[in-house]
């Protein structure tokens, strides 16, 4: 029980200093409006939001052994299961991840695949 609160505070901090840092500076403005909502309204299965269109990053992805990876920075990343969304569609069509790279280890804190219903 006190290992799931600490992922839960750590998983809301990361979320946190995800959102400081995302701007849009103007590159999403040609994003339709029901796109742009889904991005602000998806959130993970521990209810954390995973923040806006512009901290998630379409991405191809791969399944070994029923689990999912994603590449990062070039390097192939294993998707934790607490992050995987599959019950609030994907309207884009591909792959999105949201993660941050915390001295040069990739937190993912949010996937969902291009087919999530």
């Amino acid at each position: 029980m006190r290992w799931r609160r600490q992922i839960v505070i750590t998983t809301i901090a990361v979320a946190l200093a995800t959102a400081a840092s995302a701007f849009d500076h103007g590159q999403y403005e040609n994003v339709p409006a029901d796109i742009r909502a889904w991005f602000k309204g998806v959130v993970s299965p521990n209810g954390v939001p995973c923040c806006d269109i512009s901290d998630g990053h379409r991405t191809a992805y791969d399944v070994r052994a029923g689990t999912y990876w994603v590449p990062i920075d070039g390097l192939w990343w294993q998707v934790p299961e607490r992050a995987v969304i599959r019950n609030q569609g994907n309207p884009v069509g591909e792959a999105v991840v949201w993660y941050v790279n915390l001295r040069g280890s990739i937190v993912i804190n949010c996937f969902v695949p291009a087919d999530a219903v």
